[in-house]
């Protein structure tokens, strides 16, 4: 089955493609067979992207995406608030049908607004049924999700549950969540990286200034020292990391996922954006999570944009582009599939209409896309060739029913945490959680 999408403007983020600002996309078994200014082709269904921009879906290196019905409740809180409320008072109350409309309605809302491909950070696996929920949601939902398993707080051993949800999953589908070094020791860190290269899992792992550890202050030191470093490694934040161990880090291939609106809001402190591509280290983005901040990478790219320009200029809007496509599909150990529009990757693409007024005339794609881009402009996308959205409407989903069962949901956890959903609900503060 072949599928030519003709006359859009293609940005590619290919550098043996380019940009194109009239072009053609030629799908064939869920893979893109060419790319031109003019694919001559005969026997293809016909996409007309004539006023539309062309682009790789994005993707989202971690999200804890189990919190979506408490979209927007966090937007003034500090990270110890953060940590007290969703871990300490909410979450304990989260049944697997909680879980699972979370899962869904937040991977179907990441999909609505480009997100091709997305690593659900899960740490709300109190009980094997939860991750099980989980991980339906995400098989439920169209697009190419990781499922990354945070197994807590605790130092006890994850190995039983941890193979038992490999069993379920495709090579390329999970990862694994590390514990420590920031809330757990360096021997249960060493253990879980031990756990994660017996299983070929990559490995994805919090570190920032804002909280103590029980390991030290040199947390990828420690891991360094014991041999925990290596390019299956993902550092999410990195905020205040010494300039010896963001070497570190880029010595042993790590990567680096930032999330610039939760960073700044809870006071991580800037995020590291630059001074990780200065480090060697080419950086990805992230939404981390919807009670604090949107759901869309557009908000995302644009506030790590900003930031990094009046920090300290250097960095263009087409880098940011990248951070947010190619350069995640890498973090995500997915760049041979996804993250570029480049002949032999699967057709994962977004139309993004550049005739929408807040946009035009699109004079400088890249540019637009950075500044000016809002998740209205998704017009349709495109898994491994196949529409999940067109005309700016998402296929084959109840929406209306999955909005009732999640307020359902959000009301009855509420309740049985006694929160209130006026408002007037201030978290108590104890110690942290991530």
């Amino acid at each position: 089955m072949r599928t030519l999408v003709r006359g859009g403007m293609v940005v590619s983020m290919d550098p043996a493609v380019g940009d194109l600002p009239q072009g053609d996309l030629l799908i064939e078994d869920g893979r893109i067979a060419a790319i031109a200014a003019h694919v001559d082709t005969a026997d293809s269904e016909v996409v007309d992207a004539r006023g539309k921009i062309v682009m790789p879906g994005f993707v989202d290196t971690h999200r804890h995406t189990w919190q979506t019905a408490f979209r927007g409740i966090g937007a003034d809180w500090t990270f110890r608030e953060y940590g007290a409320a969703m871990h300490g008072t909410l979450r304990p109350h989260y049944r697997p049908e909680d879980v699972y409309l979370g899962n869904l309605l937040g991977r179907i809302e990441a999909l609505s607004s480009g997100v091709t491909t997305m690593l659900d950070w899960f740490h709300c696996s109190d009980r094997p049924e939860n991750a099980d929920a989980a991980i339906q949601a995400l098989r439920d939902a169209p697009g190419h999700s990781v499922f990354c398993y945070g197994a807590g707080f605790a130092d006890d051993s994850i190995a039983t549950e941890v193979k038992r949800v490999r069993s379920q999953l495709p090579d390329d589908g999970m990862a694994l969540g590390l514990r420590g070094p920031q809330l757990t020791s360096m021997d249960t860190t060493a253990a879980d990286v031990a756990l994660a290269r017996e299983l070929g899992l990559r490995v994805s792992v919090h570190v920032h200034a804002a909280t103590g550890w029980p390991s030290g202050e040199r947390p990828v030191a420690g891991m360094r020292d014991r041999g925990l470093l290596d390019d299956r490694t993902t550092f999410v934040h990195g905020n205040g990391i010494s300039d010896d161990q963001v070497a570190m880090m880029a010595d042993a291939g790590c990567s680096v996922t930032i999330s610039p609106d939760v960073e700044l809001k809870m006071g991580f402190g800037w995020p590291e954006t630059g001074r990780m591509l200065a480090a060697g280290i080419r950086p990805s983005l992230s939404v981390d999570d919807c009670p604090s901040a949107g759901g869309d990478m557009f908000a995302t790219l644009r506030t790590a944009f900003s930031v990094q320009r009046g920090l300290n200029g250097g960095l263009t809007a087409r880098d940011f582009v990248e951070f947010a496509t190619v350069d995640g599909a890498r973090t995500c150990g997915l760049d041979a599939r996804t993250g570029s529009l480049s002949v032999g990757k699967d057709a994962d693409f977004i139309l993004l209409d550049a005739e929408d007024l807040t946009v035009f005339p699109v004079t400088d794609p890249i540019g637009t896309i950075v500044s000016a881009g809002h998740p209205g402009l998704v017009d349709s996308v495109f898994i491994a060739g196949e529409p999940v959205k067109r005309n700016g409407r998402l296929l084959d989903v109840d929406l209306p029913a999955l909005r009732t069962r999640l307020l359902e949901s959000r009301a009855r956890v509420a309740e049985a945490a006694g929160v209130t959903l006026d408002g007037s609900w201030a978290p108590t503060v104890g110690a942290p959680r991530r």
